[in-house]
């Protein structure tokens, strides 16, 4: 995947707000909630997962203060659809956001459908201020744009992935965009505005996500921060790589440098929540939006197998971890299994709010804290349509299909790395059958997607011609 992710949400109960100014009581009663999302970064590059030459002090302070998701998944292997699922609390296969959508500025189907409510029009229900910062990949049309889709203020840029150094940004507009990957070279929008930025991409995303916890620290907000890094390109300034002489390996090395860049920002983050005195009423999410693809980008996804767009644990297992200090316990690890969609359902269920769709994620929280001994899912499902893959874990066990031709069946407590194939003809019926039965609840895709760029041409010759101005 391109991305790895982190939510903030900011809550106490009343008991806490009695000696509490009015204006903070405001913030309490209704939790701030912040997602920070990594593009693309591997499983075992944090430090809370082993990590030993790409020190993430920040990010781990995360663990350190909450709880570590081993057992932590998104709901697809590569990013376009596995945001789709996070941002509103449903598997996307639902609402056939099944593939990677293009970047077609005039093409309203080729994103998120207008049926499906995000995160941030659920919350503006509670009367949330929202914004979205970094990568969007949601859709480029009009309709489709943050600002359409519940967010009062937007940072970034729309397509799946962006150069990182201001010289490359010499497209001022989408008219200006002749293909595909040309978008990644646009002017960052502030809002509807085109902005002469001069800092490097991920230093920038990180100056802006302060200055809206700052600017709304007073009142409830949603911050939903989405870093392109480290996906591609490799890019990262001297600052960053100095940290490093001692990685050879050249890829290696700048991806440790776009992750410590990551890590520097989520610290200013969190100094700025504990500045604001928000800290304890603020849950912190951090995940990846899937596994690294480690030959692109030096990644690692050890122990896991395989990695980006791979059904196997290292492309949708990701790095993972939730802090709420004083309320949840710090240090501690949750096994079983959750999945991203679960930070839209947890979001709702703190601030009060109910949702317009049907969810497949839960609130974790009871289950955190252990007043739910439950498990929060007793099935996990995912597809890969075009490439009839897929996969479902139930318990310990998964029965995955890498390949669109072969079933194989894993017990992943004894081995995560699913190297070694159980043959168990009870456990795989059951779950062949489960999984079947998930996909009949499922459509096909809505819109062709990155694999089929030349098909699409061929049906809109005019996609890159006569695009508004944005």
């Amino acid at each position: 995947m391109k991305n790895a992710v982190v939510i903030v949400l900011s809550l106490t109960f009343l008991g806490l707000g009695c000696t509490k100014s009015t204006n903070e009581k405001v913030a309490q009663d209704k939790p701030n909630i912040i997602i920070i999302l990594t593009d693309d970064q591997g499983y075992k590059d944090v430090g809370f997962n082993g990590c030993t030459d790409i020190p993430t002090p920040n990010i781990d302070n995360i663990a350190e203060n909450g709880v570590v998701f081993s057992s932590g998944y998104v709901t697809y292997a590569v990013c376009g659809p596995s945001r789709a699922g996070l941002i509103t609390g449903r598997n996307q296969d639902r609402f056939g956001f099944s593939r990677n959508p293009l970047f077609a500025p005039k093409d309203s189907l080729m994103g998120l459908p207008l049926s499906e409510e995000t995160l941030a029009e659920a919350l503006s229900k509670g009367g949330y201020r929202s914004m979205a910062i970094g990568k969007w990949h949601l859709g480029a049309h009009e309709s489709l744009r943050p600002l359409a889709r519940g967010f009062d203020e937007f940072f970034g840029f729309l397509t799946g992935g962006h150069k990182y150094f201001p010289d490359d940004w010499t497209l001022n507009d989408v008219s200006e965009v002749k293909s595909q990957f040309e978008a990644y070279n646009t002017k960052l929008l502030k809002n509807n505005t085109r902005v002469e930025e001069q800092e490097y991409l991920t230093d920038a995303l990180s100056r802006e996500a302060v200055d809206f916890v700052e600017r709304n620290a007073e009142n409830p907000f949603f911050l939903y921060l989405a870093y392109n890094a480290p996906h591609a390109p490799l890019q990262a300034t001297q600052k960053y790589l100095d940290r490093f002489p001692d990685i050879e390996n050249k890829k290696r090395k700048t991806y440790a440098a776009m992750v410590s860049s990551v890590d520097d920002g989520v610290g200013l983050l969190l100094d700025k929540l504990n500045e604001l005195e928000i800290s304890e009423n603020t849950i912190v999410f951090f995940l990846s939006d899937n596994g690294g693809p480690t030959h692109k980008n030096g990644s690692d996804n050890t122990p896991l197998r395989d990695g980006k767009g791979s059904m196997y644990e290292g492309g949708i297992r990701v790095p993972f971890a939730v802090q709420w200090p004083g309320t949840i316990p710090g240090g501690s690890t949750y096994d079983k299994p959750i999945i991203s969609l679960d930070m839209f359902a947890t979001a709702i269920a703190q601030a009060g709010l109910t949702s317009t769709n049907e969810l497949d994620g839960v609130n974790l929280i009871p289950f955190i804290t252990g007043q739910d001994k439950g498990t929060p899912h007793e099935y996990l499902y995912w597809r890969k349509y075009d490439q009839k893959r897929y996969a479902i874990r139930g318990s310990n066990m998964k029965l995955v299909n890498a390949n669109g031709k072969n079933d194989e069946l894993y017990n992943l407590s004894v081995d995560i790395g699913e190297k070694t194939q159980i043959k168990d003809s009870v456990v795989y019926n059951e779950l062949k059958k489960l999984h079947d039965l998930w996909q009949n609840q499922n459509i096909d895709p809505v819109f062709l997607g990155l694999g089929q760029d030349k098909e699409y041409n061929k049906k809109n010759p005019e996609r890159f011609m006569n695009v508004d101005e944005y």
